[in-house]
């Protein structure tokens, strides 16, 4: 799967999480960009994730977590 398939995957998941319609992600994108990304959300966003693509998280995965970019960059990792 691209970069630009899981930034899309994300991006609807994400949409569904924080319950925003009209929603704008780059690989730039954090918890600061959107005001709906609290630490229940955050919790939330990484389930869906892990539901999603079939893994789960390492704690210290989700914790070095900064940016999309390095969620589309781990997902990539997990499912190659």
């Amino acid at each position: 799967m691209s970069a630009d398939n899981i930034l899309r995957e994300l991006r609807e998941i994400m949409i569904d999480v924080f319950d925003v319609d009209d929603l704008e992600i780059t690989r730039a994108t954090t918890a600061e960009d959107v005001e709906e990304w609290d630490s229940l959300s955050h919790v939330r966003l990484v389930v869906a994730v892990e539901r999603k693509f079939g893994f789960k998280l390492k704690n210290s995965e989700i914790e070095a977590l900064k940016s999309v970019g390095d969620l589309v960059d781990l997902i990539m990792a997990k499912t190659a």
